[in-house]
């Protein structure tokens, strides 16, 4: 049998806090959506200023990183390159960068969805997040 690691609140809480203080280092209204390797919903934020519409794109992105194993980005650039019938693919509807794949020796833990400011500054708030936990 193989060992299963996952995420604990103490490190959702950790890659949130990390998350938010590089949104408000950078004055960005963001929403910051964690959740785990089943693409369920752990954190929910909606930082002051941030659109209605984040809420629903943040968790999205992250649901699409964490279920694809790998960031939203990916399929972005797919979309951009031409493969438009992935836009029909099941499950998956944040096919925009912002989503971050949280991934430990390899598996796949969660991830964690930014919406709010331009993709790469989304990634930017998820990244720094994921890094609150040395990953």
């Amino acid at each position: 049998m193989k060992t299963k690691h996952e995420l604990e609140f103490a490190d959702v809480k950790a890659i949130a806090a990390a998350a938010e203080a590089e949104a408000l280092k950078n004055k960005w209204a963001v929403t910051i959506a964690i959740v785990d390797d089943g693409g369920h919903l752990l954190w929910l934020q909606r930082l002051d200023g941030a659109g209605a519409i984040s809420a629903q794109i943040a968790p999205a992105k992250a649901n699409t990183a964490a279920l694809g194993r790998r960031d939203s980005k990916v399929y972005e650039d797919m979309v951009n390159g031409g493969r438009i019938s992935f836009l029909s693919a099941p499950g998956l509807k944040g096919l925009l960068e912002g989503g971050v794949a949280i991934v430990k020796d390899g598996q796949v833990l969660g991830a964690v969805g930014v919406s709010g400011v331009k993709s790469h500054e989304d990634a930017q708030i998820a990244r720094a997040g994921i890094a609150a936990i040395g990953l």
